[in-house]
């Protein structure tokens, strides 16, 4: 599946050889990809000019003088550049252009290939509900986005409405390099682990955009991506060394999902911290009733409703 370093490639491609470009047009082979009817489609965007590209997490947005291209790629497939009388193999959605070049757009499995007219951007469901690309959020806004939440750290990782553009490509060296197991619960990281947390997260996604993403994708000239199984650090590499301390690395499950960790370096086990935590105090004596102290406010599930807070153990520390 392609995440960010894929997309973020793509979509710098895209800009740079297909800005200008007008739209003659539009072929559609599989209909379930689009949000609107076959000739609508067409109708939007034949005789558009491409003003642009960008992206947002797993979306490629393309602007031109008749609204807006938004090319999701799902599971995987192609954006390949080509001769409009060499068309490849495999096709789902073709863009011909008046220079008598194609863009052709193939997925493996599933994918998406919307319109949206610029003044209703905003109202396609699919992209206006996600949260900030992860690789541009400095880190005091990425401990704000933290801030409160309780669930696992990779299930956080994975919603792209909270943050855009990790999968399960990519989340397992994040983890690895933040030294956290993903089954961590959000509430009980330290001031150290999440800025280890987003570090990762730069690290584990930065080499690959350098590379033009995974080899097992193809950029828009048909080249695959250099970054290669051997710059994986622990991600789909199961009984194989650990990188950092030797261990062998091990597949788990993680709920719906599977997670490749190295069980010394990542340990389940929440480690006391020394620094301040971010959202709450975990075993946090409970105030005597003499002490002038304020109540902390009520927390409020996602219905609304007030949630009892679970009472701390009376018990001394030693």
């Amino acid at each position: 599946m392609p995440e960010l370093p894929e997309i973020a490639s793509r979509a710098r491609e895209m800009d740079k050889e297909l800005t200008g470009k007008t739209i003659t047009k539009v072929e559609v082979l599989q209909p379930k990809c689009l949000n609107v009817s076959k000739k609508k489609f067409a109708t939007a965007l034949e005789g558009a000019k491409l003003l642009g590209t960008t992206y947002h997490g797993k979306w490629i947005f393309t602007d031109t003088t008749k609204g807006y291209l938004l090319i999701n790629m799902g599971m995987g497939g192609e954006l390949l550049l080509v001769d409009s009388k060499s068309m490849p193999e495999k096709w789902r959605i073709a863009f011909h252009f008046k220079d008598r070049t194609t863009l052709a757009v193939n997925f493996w499995w599933f994918g998406y290939t919307h319109y949206a007219a610029a003044s209703k951007l905003d109202k396609h469901t699919m992209s206006a509900k996600l949260g900030p690309n992860v690789i541009d959020v400095a880190f005091a806004e990425f401990r704000e986005l933290l801030s409160k939440r309780k669930g696992a750290v990779k299930s956080f990782l994975l919603n792209q409405e909270r943050i855009a553009g990790i999968g399960n490509a990519y989340v397992h060296d994040i983890l690895f390099l933040a030294g956290l197991h993903p089954l961590r619960t959000i509430d009980t990281l330290s001031d150290d682990e999440i800025e280890a947390l987003w570090n990762g997260i730069q690290k584990g996604l930065k080499p690959s955009l350098r590379k033009r993403g995974a080899f097992y994708e193809r950029d828009l000239y048909g080249k695959r991506g250099g970054f290669k199984m051997k710059d994986i650090l622990v991600g789909y590499r199961e009984g194989k060394p650990c990188p950092s301390c030797g261990e062998k690395v091990v597949k788990i499950k993680t709920g719906s999902t599977a997670s490749f960790i190295c069980p010394k370096c990542q340990p389940l086990k929440q480690k006391k911290s020394t620094g301040k935590k971010v959202v709450k105090k975990i075993g946090a004596k409970k105030p005597k009733k003499s002490a002038a102290k304020r109540k902390p406010p009520a927390r409020k599930s996602a219905a609304g409703k007030p949630v009892k807070r679970r009472a701390a153990s009376k018990k001394k520390r030693s």
